[in-house]
């Protein structure tokens, strides 16, 4: 497994997207609508910023209501998902998704409880 992604919860991606591309040398790599979040991503030299901004309540406008914009997540990738949650399992780790379900990009994703990971959500990715 390798770093994907840090997911960031804004209530401006543009703003965040155009101040990231400058600061940082960071270029959008992809850009979409998806599960009632304005979702970009942007590249770095090792993995992406994924900036999540709500267009409709759901999980991260309320994450958004109680902490502020910030890091949601950090995602790894994986080339079998399914295996990285049996070993997740076999850990004790508590899954908020017991198999695979559709991300963003196209990738199946699937998340860890955050109070099994040291209060970090982490998410597997499969591209």
């Amino acid at each position: 497994m390798h770093f994907d992604h840090a997911g960031i919860a804004t209530d401006d991606a543009a703003t965040l997207a155009d101040l990231f591309a400058d600061l940082f040398d960071a270029p959008v790599a992809h850009e979409e609508e998806f599960d009632g979040l304005h979702v970009v991503f942007l590249e770095l030299e090792n993995g992406y910023f994924e900036l999540l901004e709500p267009v409709e309540e759901g999980t991260i406008s309320r994450y958004l209501d109680a902490n502020g914009p910030g890091i949601h997540h950090v995602a790894l990738e994986t080339d079998d998902i399914d295996a990285a949650l049996e070993t997740a399992r076999s850990h004790g780790v508590e899954l908020i998704d017991e198999e695979p379900r559709p991300g963003a990009w196209g990738h199946d994703v699937a998340f860890l409880h955050p109070k099994s990971t040291g209060g970090v959500l982490v998410e597997f990715v499969q591209h």
